[in-house]
């Protein structure tokens, strides 16, 4: 079963809503004052602060700052698989492709801070290939969403595995986290490192020694 939801829309799929779990909201109500929910929250916060709404730099901050987590999570709007299926070509080709140094931001769900870093994706074709802008995009609709590195790792090597039915997919993450360079441990120097493999890359260290061969001079 699909680990990453394929949404249409912020409600989420069918029977899926990630977001709201005392008060049921219809999908109508959310998408037409949803920017005005987002608004009221964040001017109570700035509220809640100490601060005055009311002052010059203020005054359009819930607003602008609704617009910004609008963008951060549109993921939601996105089906990831639809964007692969729309460039998948027929290729006899059974070697290694790698896109590496994908830049990617996200929202960590337990605090709603940023992390940010790097993916690399390798994937051993069978018999199909997929446009290479058709990762990256996917990586984005996949990371603005809230998310945990880990699962976000898993997510993207499940999809291109699932999508593109190749004989195996690598994936590595290096992000820094907000939550823990801001707040709590205060590391700003710290960075974490994440790993899925499926197929042929799944229990073969040779293959995963390629794959991680391949990413030195990369940003990793």
């Amino acid at each position: 079963m699909n680990s990453y939801p394929m949404t249409m829309g912020r409600g989420g799929p069918e029977g899926f809503r990630p977001f709201i779990t005392d008060t049921i909201v219809s999908d109508e109500v959310l998408s037409e004052s949803g920017l005005e929910i987002a608004k009221a929250s964040y001017r109570d916060l700035i509220i809640q602060a100490g601060e005055n709404v009311h002052r010059d730099g203020l005054v359009k901050t819930p607003e602008r700052a609704a617009k910004a987590w609008d963008f951060l999570t549109s993921g939601y709007e996105t089906d990831p698989a639809e964007l692969l299926r729309a460039a998948v070509f027929e290729e006899d080709f059974d070697s290694m492709v790698l896109v590496k140094d994908i830049e990617f931001y996200s929202l960590c769900e337990h605090h709603l801070l940023p992390f940010f870093g790097k993916v690399h994706v390798a994937y051993i074709p069978d018999g199909k290939i997929v446009g290479l802008s058709k990762i990256p995009r996917a990586v984005d609709a996949l990371a603005r969403r809230l998310q945990v590195q880990e699962r976000l790792t898993k997510q993207v090597a499940e999809l291109i595995q699932e999508t593109l039915r190749p004989k195996g997919v690598a994936v590595a993450a290096d992000a820094s986290h907000m939550c823990m360079m801001m707040r709590g441990v205060e590391k700003q120097s710290s960075t974490t490192a994440t790993t899925y493999f499926t197929g042929s890359f799944e229990g073969d260290p040779k293959m995963q020694e390629r794959f991680f061969s391949s990413l030195k001079g990369s940003g990793r």
